[in-house]
């Protein structure tokens, strides 16, 4: 793609290396990226699809018209309000992922974690496995480690973590 098919506001027909075939105009292309920047669809309405594609994928191409800047600052919308709420989702999304890792414990450590988490409710305080907030679970995580909760609980807890560990021990043995 040479001259003028880079122009900003460019319609192009477009195949991909990957086999998909879309229509967008050029909002803009970073030549030291090698990234073109298209917006697929119909241009009116308050929501529009943003498509960033390396320019080495693009198999073919047609240029079906040119039109005027995608980004005329007078017809453009931003919803804040909806990107304000969607900020706030993924923050707290990560700050709940961030909270199912432990910190300063080990990679066997998290993986009896992560296997405690499929089925039960458990949180880390500090380095101990808080499960239903009545067990614990402390290094080494073996079941004798494991006090607190009713004896169901508890019994449970100690046969997710054995079977977890007969689990870990396989898959150490087969690599």
């Amino acid at each position: 793609m040479e001259g003028e098919e880079f122009a900003v506001g460019c319609f192009l027909s477009i195949k991909t290396t990957l086999g998909d075939e879309f229509e967008g105009q050029i909002i803009t292309f970073d030549r030291v990226s090698n990234i073109l920047v298209l917006q697929e669809g119909p241009k009116s309405g308050p929501r529009r699809n943003i498509r960033l594609l390396k320019a080495n994928y693009i198999k073919e191409f047609s240029l079906l018209h040119q039109d005027e800047d995608p980004l005329d600052v007078k017809k453009c919308f931003l919803d804040l309000t909806s990107l304000q709420a969607r900020e706030d989702c993924a923050v707290r999304q990560a700050e709940a992922d961030s909270e199912r890792f432990g910190v300063g414990v080990t990679s066997e450590a998290q993986s009896l974690f992560d296997a405690l988490s499929k089925t039960l409710p458990v949180r880390w305080d500090k380095t101990v496995i808080v499960v239903m907030d009545e067990v614990r679970v402390s290094s080494p995580y073996l079941p004798e480690s494991v006090s607190g909760g009713t004896p169901a609980a508890n019994e449970r807890v100690k046969k997710v973590l054995v079977f977890e560990r007969k689990r870990m021990q396989v898959r150490g043995a087969s690599q």
